[in-house]
Protein backbone atom coordinates (compact mmCIF):
# COMPACT_ATOMS: atom_id res chain seq x y z
CA UNK A 1 0.00 0.00 0.00
CA UNK A 2 1.57 3.55 -1.11
CA UNK A 3 0.55 6.63 0.75
CA UNK A 4 1.34 9.95 2.15
CA UNK A 5 1.41 11.30 5.19
CA UNK A 6 1.47 15.22 5.85
CA UNK A 7 4.26 16.59 8.68
CA UNK A 8 4.74 20.01 9.33
CA UNK A 9 3.57 20.83 6.00
CA UNK A 10 5.31 18.49 3.89
CA UNK A 11 3.67 15.63 2.36
CA UNK A 12 6.15 12.16 3.44
CA UNK A 13 6.03 9.26 0.65
CA UNK A 14 5.37 5.69 2.94
CA UNK A 15 4.58 2.42 1.63
CA UNK A 16 3.11 -0.37 3.74
CA UNK A 17 3.69 -4.44 3.44
CA UNK A 18 2.12 -7.17 5.46
CA UNK A 19 1.28 -7.54 8.72
CA UNK A 20 1.87 -8.21 12.55
CA UNK A 21 4.07 -6.13 14.63
CA UNK A 22 5.17 -2.75 13.04
CA UNK A 23 8.81 -2.70 11.38
CA UNK A 24 9.60 0.84 10.33
CA UNK A 25 12.66 1.13 8.18
CA UNK A 26 14.62 4.40 7.35
CA UNK A 27 17.38 4.97 4.63
CA UNK A 28 20.10 7.17 5.10
CA UNK A 29 21.48 10.16 3.11
CA UNK A 30 20.61 10.84 -0.47
CA UNK A 31 18.39 7.03 -0.69
CA UNK A 32 15.00 6.21 -0.30
CA UNK A 33 12.25 3.57 0.86
CA UNK A 34 13.60 1.88 -2.73
CA UNK A 35 16.75 1.11 -0.82
CA UNK A 36 14.68 -1.70 0.95
CA UNK A 37 14.00 -3.57 -1.67
CA UNK A 38 15.55 -6.75 -0.60
CA UNK A 39 14.35 -6.65 3.17
CA UNK A 40 10.53 -5.78 2.46
CA UNK A 41 9.79 -8.82 1.23
CA UNK A 42 11.92 -11.04 3.60
CA UNK A 43 10.06 -9.43 6.66
CA UNK A 44 6.54 -9.09 5.80
CA UNK A 45 5.62 -12.26 6.04
CA UNK A 46 5.77 -12.15 9.48
CA UNK A 47 5.68 -8.07 10.28
CA UNK A 48 3.73 -4.97 8.87
CA UNK A 49 7.16 -3.02 7.06
CA UNK A 50 6.34 0.37 6.84
CA UNK A 51 9.17 2.30 4.73
CA UNK A 52 9.07 5.91 4.20
CA UNK A 53 10.88 8.57 1.68
CA UNK A 54 11.95 11.17 4.62
CA UNK A 55 11.66 15.09 3.65
CA UNK A 56 13.97 16.08 0.42
CA UNK A 57 14.63 12.58 -0.41
CA UNK A 58 12.68 10.52 -2.52
CA UNK A 59 9.27 11.03 -3.76
CA UNK A 60 8.39 12.84 -0.73
CA UNK A 61 8.19 16.87 -0.96
CA UNK A 62 11.80 18.93 -0.49
CA UNK A 63 11.15 22.04 1.49
CA UNK A 64 13.34 24.83 0.59
CA UNK A 65 13.50 25.13 4.87
CA UNK A 66 16.88 23.81 6.49
CA UNK A 67 16.57 20.21 7.47
CA UNK A 68 17.53 18.46 11.30
CA UNK A 69 17.81 15.02 12.67
CA UNK A 70 15.40 16.20 14.74
CA UNK A 71 12.92 17.09 12.18
CA UNK A 72 13.55 13.78 10.53
CA UNK A 73 12.68 11.70 13.52
CA UNK A 74 9.74 14.17 14.51
CA UNK A 75 8.34 12.80 10.86
CA UNK A 76 8.86 9.34 11.79
CA UNK A 77 7.29 10.03 14.96
CA UNK A 78 3.62 11.48 13.32
CA UNK A 79 4.04 9.07 10.55
CA UNK A 80 4.11 5.97 13.66
CA UNK A 81 1.03 7.56 15.63
CA UNK A 82 -0.98 9.13 12.39
CA UNK A 83 -0.97 5.17 11.15
CA UNK A 84 -0.90 3.37 15.07
CA UNK A 85 1.94 1.58 14.04
CA UNK A 86 3.98 1.86 17.57
CA UNK A 87 5.70 0.96 19.14
CA UNK A 88 7.86 -0.22 16.41
CA UNK A 89 10.89 -2.06 15.67
CA UNK A 90 12.68 0.66 14.09
CA UNK A 91 15.80 -0.20 11.61
CA UNK A 92 18.04 2.69 10.28
CA UNK A 93 21.03 2.79 8.15
CA UNK A 94 23.33 5.23 8.39
CA UNK A 95 21.75 8.62 8.43
CA UNK A 96 18.64 6.45 9.10
CA UNK A 97 20.41 4.86 12.17
CA UNK A 98 21.12 8.76 14.18
CA UNK A 99 17.04 9.59 13.00
CA UNK A 100 16.31 5.91 15.04
CA UNK A 101 18.69 7.49 18.23
CA UNK A 102 17.15 10.86 17.80
CA UNK A 103 13.26 8.87 18.15
CA UNK A 104 14.52 6.99 20.79
CA UNK A 105 15.31 9.62 23.03
CA UNK A 106 12.66 12.23 22.08
CA UNK A 107 9.45 9.51 21.83
CA UNK A 108 10.75 6.11 23.26
CA UNK A 109 7.58 5.18 23.73
CA UNK A 110 7.50 4.74 20.12
CA UNK A 111 10.17 2.55 20.11
CA UNK A 112 10.26 -1.27 20.88
CA UNK A 113 13.70 -2.19 19.60
CA UNK A 114 16.62 -0.49 17.61
CA UNK A 115 19.23 -1.38 15.15
CA UNK A 116 21.42 0.91 13.93
CA UNK A 117 23.35 -0.02 11.17
CA UNK A 118 26.44 1.56 10.19
CA UNK A 119 26.03 4.78 11.77
CA UNK A 120 27.13 7.11 14.53
CA UNK A 121 26.16 8.68 17.28
CA UNK A 122 28.18 11.58 17.13
CA UNK A 123 28.59 14.03 13.54
CA UNK A 124 30.46 16.86 15.85
CA UNK A 125 33.28 18.18 13.19
CA UNK A 126 36.06 18.44 15.88
CA UNK A 127 39.61 17.93 13.65
CA UNK A 128 40.66 19.80 10.36
CA UNK A 129 39.80 15.65 8.26
CA UNK A 130 36.35 16.27 9.18
CA UNK A 131 36.18 20.14 8.52
CA UNK A 132 37.11 19.03 4.77
CA UNK A 133 35.02 15.87 4.49
CA UNK A 134 31.48 18.05 5.14
CA UNK A 135 33.26 20.58 3.02
CA UNK A 136 34.14 18.57 -0.15
CA UNK A 137 30.95 16.75 0.01
CA UNK A 138 28.95 20.13 -0.36
CA UNK A 139 31.49 21.38 -3.07
CA UNK A 140 31.53 17.88 -5.00
CA UNK A 141 27.71 18.30 -5.37
CA UNK A 142 27.41 21.87 -6.99
CA UNK A 143 30.59 21.38 -8.94
CA UNK A 144 30.09 17.88 -10.18
CA UNK A 145 26.55 17.34 -10.44
CA UNK A 146 24.73 14.67 -8.64
CA UNK A 147 25.28 12.07 -11.16
CA UNK A 148 28.70 12.01 -10.87
CA UNK A 149 28.78 12.58 -7.67
CA UNK A 150 26.96 9.10 -7.30
CA UNK A 151 29.48 7.49 -9.72
CA UNK A 152 32.27 8.08 -7.47
CA UNK A 153 30.44 7.43 -4.09
CA UNK A 154 28.78 3.42 -6.09
CA UNK A 155 32.78 2.90 -6.96
CA UNK A 156 33.76 3.10 -3.09
CA UNK A 157 30.29 1.22 -2.10
CA UNK A 158 30.90 -1.78 -4.61
CA UNK A 159 34.00 -2.50 -5.45
CA UNK A 160 33.91 -6.36 -6.69
CA UNK A 161 33.66 -6.68 -10.61
CA UNK A 162 30.46 -9.15 -10.09
CA UNK A 163 28.42 -5.82 -8.45
CA UNK A 164 28.55 -3.73 -11.36
CA UNK A 165 24.67 -3.76 -11.64
CA UNK A 166 24.51 -2.18 -8.37
CA UNK A 167 27.01 0.30 -9.08
CA UNK A 168 24.74 1.06 -11.90
CA UNK A 169 21.56 1.11 -9.99
CA UNK A 170 23.14 3.25 -7.29
CA UNK A 171 23.99 6.19 -9.82
CA UNK A 172 20.81 5.83 -11.59
CA UNK A 173 18.79 6.47 -8.15
CA UNK A 174 21.80 9.43 -7.05
CA UNK A 175 20.84 10.84 -9.83
CA UNK A 176 17.34 11.41 -9.19
CA UNK A 177 18.39 13.55 -5.97
CA UNK A 178 17.61 17.04 -5.46
CA UNK A 179 20.82 18.89 -5.21
CA UNK A 180 19.73 21.61 -2.90
CA UNK A 181 17.88 19.04 -1.05
CA UNK A 182 21.12 16.99 -0.24
CA UNK A 183 22.83 19.95 0.82
CA UNK A 184 20.27 20.78 3.35
CA UNK A 185 20.29 17.13 4.55
CA UNK A 186 24.42 17.40 4.59
CA UNK A 187 24.05 20.36 6.85
CA UNK A 188 21.88 18.44 9.41
CA UNK A 189 23.96 15.86 9.43
CA UNK A 190 27.13 17.62 10.54
CA UNK A 191 27.57 18.79 14.00
CA UNK A 192 24.66 16.39 15.04
CA UNK A 193 25.32 14.48 18.57
CA UNK A 194 23.19 12.03 20.56
CA UNK A 195 26.49 10.84 22.29
CA UNK A 196 26.58 11.93 25.73
CA UNK A 197 22.81 10.58 26.17
CA UNK A 198 23.35 7.32 25.04
CA UNK A 199 23.09 5.86 28.39
CA UNK A 200 19.22 7.15 28.74
CA UNK A 201 18.45 4.69 25.61
CA UNK A 202 16.99 1.39 27.62
CA UNK A 203 15.47 -0.04 24.26
CA UNK A 204 16.72 -3.50 22.81
CA UNK A 205 19.61 -1.93 20.58
CA UNK A 206 21.59 -3.60 17.72
CA UNK A 207 24.42 -2.33 16.26
CA UNK A 208 24.98 -3.33 13.11
CA UNK A 209 28.87 -2.40 11.31
CA UNK A 210 30.66 -3.49 8.39
CA UNK A 211 33.85 -4.46 8.77
CA UNK A 212 34.82 -1.29 5.93
CA UNK A 213 32.69 1.34 7.10
CA UNK A 214 33.06 4.35 6.66
CA UNK A 215 33.78 4.63 10.50
CA UNK A 216 35.67 2.29 12.18
CA UNK A 217 34.21 -0.51 13.97
CA UNK A 218 35.47 0.85 17.40
CA UNK A 219 33.32 3.58 17.47
CA UNK A 220 30.72 1.44 17.46
CA UNK A 221 31.53 -0.54 20.20
CA UNK A 222 32.20 2.62 22.38
CA UNK A 223 28.91 3.67 21.71
CA UNK A 224 27.44 -0.03 22.67
CA UNK A 225 29.15 0.14 25.91
CA UNK A 226 27.37 3.32 26.73
CA UNK A 227 23.92 1.53 26.32
CA UNK A 228 22.54 -0.59 28.90
CA UNK A 229 20.91 -2.95 26.86
CA UNK A 230 22.66 -2.97 23.52
CA UNK A 231 25.17 -5.26 21.23
CA UNK A 232 27.23 -5.14 18.31
CA UNK A 233 27.11 -7.30 14.99
CA UNK A 234 30.03 -6.99 12.57
CA UNK A 235 29.37 -8.21 9.01
CA UNK A 236 33.29 -9.15 7.58
CA UNK A 237 34.05 -8.28 4.54
CA UNK A 238 31.24 -5.98 3.84
CA UNK A 239 31.08 -1.87 3.08
CA UNK A 240 28.63 0.84 4.03
CA UNK A 241 25.63 -0.25 2.06
CA UNK A 242 24.93 -3.62 3.89
CA UNK A 243 21.60 -4.00 3.15
CA UNK A 244 21.92 -4.06 -0.57
CA UNK A 245 25.28 -5.84 -0.53
CA UNK A 246 24.74 -8.29 1.58
CA UNK A 247 21.21 -8.58 1.94
CA UNK A 248 20.94 -12.77 2.74
CA UNK A 249 23.41 -11.61 5.79
CA UNK A 250 21.77 -8.50 7.24
CA UNK A 251 17.92 -10.16 7.06
CA UNK A 252 19.36 -13.12 9.06
CA UNK A 253 21.00 -11.13 11.99
CA UNK A 254 18.05 -8.34 12.38
CA UNK A 255 15.88 -11.24 12.05
CA UNK A 256 17.60 -13.12 14.93
CA UNK A 257 17.59 -9.87 17.28
CA UNK A 258 13.80 -8.98 16.20
CA UNK A 259 12.76 -12.72 17.47
CA UNK A 260 15.21 -12.36 20.66
CA UNK A 261 13.22 -9.52 20.76
CA UNK A 262 9.61 -10.66 20.40
CA UNK A 263 10.01 -13.23 22.84
CA UNK A 264 11.11 -10.82 26.02
CA UNK A 265 14.96 -11.09 25.79
CA UNK A 266 16.89 -8.99 27.47
CA UNK A 267 19.83 -8.00 25.11
CA UNK A 268 22.27 -7.40 27.55
CA UNK A 269 25.98 -6.46 27.68
CA UNK A 270 27.92 -5.82 24.04
CA UNK A 271 28.63 -8.65 21.79
CA UNK A 272 29.98 -9.37 18.67
CA UNK A 273 29.16 -11.53 15.73
CA UNK A 274 31.09 -11.77 12.45
CA UNK A 275 29.92 -13.04 9.23
CA UNK A 276 31.77 -15.49 7.04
Amino acid sequence: MTSTVTVDGARLHVEEDGQGKPLLLVHGLGSSARDWFAQVPHFAPRYRVLTLDLRGHGRSDKPREAYSIAQFARDVAVLLRKRDAWPAHVVGLSMGGMVALQLALNAPALVQSLTVVNSASDVRLKTWHDLWFYASRRLAVQVLGMRRVGKIIAEKLFVRPDQEDLRREFVERWADNDPAAYVRTVDAIMGWSVHDRLHEIDIPSLFVSSEHDYTPVSSKNLAVARMPNAELAVVDGARHALPVECPDRFNELVGDFLRRVDDGARVGASKESVAA
